[in-house]
């Protein structure tokens, strides 16, 4: 998981319409938007130290209402793309690519259950084929808590360098952690596409 996962802003009376998102495909997933209809299954997976604790923004105790939040709040700005993943029937993580003041962040997080099974992998690299592809992103970035091995190695199967490593707040333990930061450019990215993740399918 990564640390820009998911988050959970007040809800603002002006916000702009949501904006959609294309469903995308890959061998093993189905990677769609998140609607009302995801709230139960959110909760039974992120309200789980295990999770919450491996991004920056997801509180823990994780309730109904904070799904709701992050339900209404998300696909909204120029250059996001925020999607369920979706394995069978059953949903089983959020993968996004979010604006930053820099350049674009891909955050993600899966229930614990379905850890290392190349779900996470397979996800963001449907994520990021989308963020350049689609979106038009020049640089994406990234962080995973250094304690998170198998965050970090997704983000480097996926074509992320190493930048450097910063204290970041974890709102789940309430306390700074460090972060390895990662990058990616389109350049990178375009010598790599032979992995064919995804497809847009609708």
């Amino acid at each position: 998981m990564t640390l820009a996962s998911q988050s959970t802003p007040p809800v603002l009376a002006q916000q702009p319409e949501q904006r959609s998102v294309p469903v995308l495909a890959t061998e093993r997933l189905v990677l769609r938007a998140p609607h009302d209809g995801d709230v139960k299954a959110i909760v039974c997976l992120v309200n789980d130290r295990r999770v919450a604790e491996n991004t920056a923004r997801i509180p823990y105790p994780y309730g109904a209402d904070d799904a709701e939040r992050f339900l209404a709040a998300i696909n909204r700005q120029d250059g996001e793309a925020t999607f369920a993943i979706i394995r069978g029937s059953d949903l089983i993580g959020i993968c996004s690519v979010e604006p930053r003041e820099n350049s674009p962040e891909i955050g993600y997080w899966l229930g614990a259950l379905h850890w290392g099974s190349g779900y996470a992998t397979e996800a963001v690299g449907a994520v990021i084929d989308h963020a350049f592809g689609a979106l038009g992103h020049d640089m994406l970035q990234a962080g995973a808590r250094v304690s998170n091995a198998a965050s970090r190695r997704v983000l480097e199967k996926c074509g992320f360098q190493w930048t450097g490593v910063g204290l970041y707040r974890i709102r789940a333990i309430n306390s700074s952690a460090p972060l390895d930061r990662f990058r990616l450019d389109r350049g990178l990215w375009a010598s790599l596409k032979a992995w064919g993740w995804a497809r847009e399918v609708a």
